[in-house]
């Protein structure tokens, strides 16, 4: 795998880029429009570019609006879980009005049955023609009882399906909102509660262990080749370390440079194994633009390890995990350190910690 980072222009042009269309296109300069434009521009998604061009010289904030429901639901979750409340409360209140209807016009074909009954009950009064018509209002009853029951379990089974629809929707917003938006891999939401998890159960704390994960010396490529080059390889780092893993092991973005990953039944020494061996495959990616004729020199990630075990609970194992992965920064960084290893084993001098 050698991915490259194409750009549509220079890599250090495309925010000014962006900022000059916005304007020119009279679009307020909110970090909503900036993402659309942003992602418009770069081509990363064509159905995006065609909503945007669709849009004309002179785009509304409502249009913009609507586009940015549409495609970055994250940025939206409120809307999406107000709209789902109304609908599932209408929903709620037509199937209750349909039982409603249904408890009435069954209580009306059983009072139709007991008025028969009882006019049954002098046989001396009983005569053909009255039978004839006693039998003809029962089956007039039943048989708009029974459309009534088909038309009711339509309706019902229309009901059903529009519940799940909502349903299907929160269920995607869920995912959505544990999803982070430029990597596509858990964000830091997911992570809190995945770590927290880990401390519900004795094999849970036994068998699991944390890594975290900060990309050496970002701030200086930010600052050489702009943020747009800084979130393609932060993308491309994600995707090596999700697709480079087994897929039961957690990957999260946890911060702006930072991931973390959760392993689930392994020895320190097999975490430390699958922890080096991700550090390696960052190492060996050319990280490059325009086709690879500029090349963005080599990037590389220094990573923290501890054992849950280690740890009394989850913010115990982030710091210790955290104070690992300080000892990988401090001591040269592209590496790997067990908590485990620390000598002394004292708090952070942040000082001595500048990211780079």
């Amino acid at each position: 795998m050698q991915p490259a980072l194409a750009q549509t222009e220079g890599a250090t042009e495309i925010a000014a880029t962006v900022v000059a269309t916005m304007r020119g296109l009279g679009v307020l300069g909110l970090p909503r429009n900036y993402e659309i434009f942003y992602e418009a521009l770069t081509g990363s998604n064509k159905e995006l570019q065609m909503a945007v061009l669709s849009l004309g010289k002179r785009p509304t904030q409502e249009e913009l609006d609507k586009i940015g429901q549409r495609f970055f639901t994250h940025n939206h979750g409120h809307l999406i879980v107000e709209q789902a409340r109304d609908v599932i409360a209408k929903e709620l209140e037509d199937i209750a009005g349909i039982l409603r209807s249904e408890r009435t016009h069954i209580e009306k074909y059983g009072r139709i049955l007991d008025e028969t009954s009882s006019g049954l009950g002098n046989r001396n009064m009983v005569s053909r023609d009255l039978l004839q018509r006693i039998v003809g209002v029962i089956s007039t009853a039943t048989t708009s009882t029974i459309d009534h029951g088909r038309q009711v379990a339509t309706t019902l089974s229309e009901k059903t399906a529009e519940l799940d629809s909502v349903k299907t929707k929160l269920e995607e917003y869920k995912r959505l909102a544990n999803t982070d938006p430029l990597t596509q891999i858990h964000n830091r939401r997911a992570f809190d509660k995945e770590i927290t998890r880990i401390y519900n159960s004795s094999r849970g704390i036994l068998f699991n262990a944390l890594i975290l994960v900060d990309i050496d010396r970002f701030k200086s490529i930010n600052d050489r080749f702009g943020h747009p080059v800084g979130d393609k390889i932060i993308q491309i780092v994600a995707n090596i370390f999700q697709t480079g893993v087994r897929s039961d092991i957690f990957v999260a973005r946890t911060g702006g440079e930072e991931f973390a990953l959760i392993v689930e039944g392994s020895s320190e020494e097999a975490t430390y194994e699958i922890a080096d061996r991700l550090r390696m495959l960052v190492e060996q990616t050319p990280f490059s633009g325009d086709q690879g004729a500029l090349s963005y020199g080599s990037v590389t990630v220094s990573m923290g390890l501890c054992m849950a075990s280690e740890a009394n609970g989850p913010e115990d194992l982030y710091i210790k995990a955290d104070r690992a992965l300080y000892r990988s920064k401090v001591s040269g960084r592209n590496k790997v350190t067990c908590h485990s290893l620390l000598a002394g084993r004292t708090a952070k001098n942040w000082m001595l910690y500048k990211k780079e």
